[in-house]
């Protein structure tokens, strides 16, 4: 993304205001747009509204950072578009799991593999892994920890809502016993994909 020139189109109503200000009468996010981001493709857009998304891919894109061995290709753009057809739940986590298998695919070389996995803590203090959307919530606190294969060191971490330092303790661990699980499963996906050709 560096050189690259990047506009900001606020989307106006026929009033003339702001579509994405907060007014009395408004309660929209603030709305962003870039046009023609792509070279190849006829369009293309890139739309956003509220903080959450650019806090997501903030997010995403510092973990992708933390791993990827960006020194061996100086002057090299590495650019990971993420689509998200539906939302139930755990949105981060899967975001950052597609993001690694999409870097493995393409060949990117990584220190390590990463994976994201979200817990939940409900009401009573009962932990919930990979929550589904109503799930989250109804939830006291959602956490996301963003770790890594080779030993499992957090690489980033979110959170919402309130929990005490043993309930996040217990979340990170819970996070790392199940990122095996989620390790297992690319590997077991690669192997399927290559075992093919």
């Amino acid at each position: 993304m560096e050189g690259t020139m990047q506009t900001e189109t606020k989307i106006r109503a026929e009033s003339g205001i702001e579509s994405g200000s907060r007014g009395p009468s408004c309660s929209l996010r603030h709305f962003a747009c870039e046009q023609n981001l792509l070279s190849r493709p006829d369009g293309s857009a890139s739309f956003l509204q509220g903080v959450a998304e650019k806090s997501r891919e903030r997010l995403i894109r510092n973990t992708c950072e933390a791993v990827v061995l960006g020194a061996l290709h100086p002057r090299t753009s590495i650019t990971v578009v993420l689509q998200v057809v539906s939302d139930a739940g755990s949105l981060l986590a899967c975001c950052l799991n597609a993001a690694c298998m999409a870097l493995v695919d393409a060949g990117v070389p990584m220190r390590a593999l990463f994976c994201g996995v979200t817990c939940a803590l409900d009401s009573g203090g009962t932990l919930l892994l990979d929550p589904t959307a109503k799930q989250e919530k109804e939830a006291r606190a959602v956490l996301t920890f963003a770790l890594d294969s080779v030993e499992q060191k957090l690489l980033m971490s979110t959170t919402k809502g309130l929990y005490s330092d043993a309930e996040l303790q217990q979340c990170l661990a819970a996070a790392q016993a199940a990122s095996q699980h989620v390790f297992r499963f690319y590997r077991e996906s690669l192997q399927r994909r290559y075992s093919k050709s």
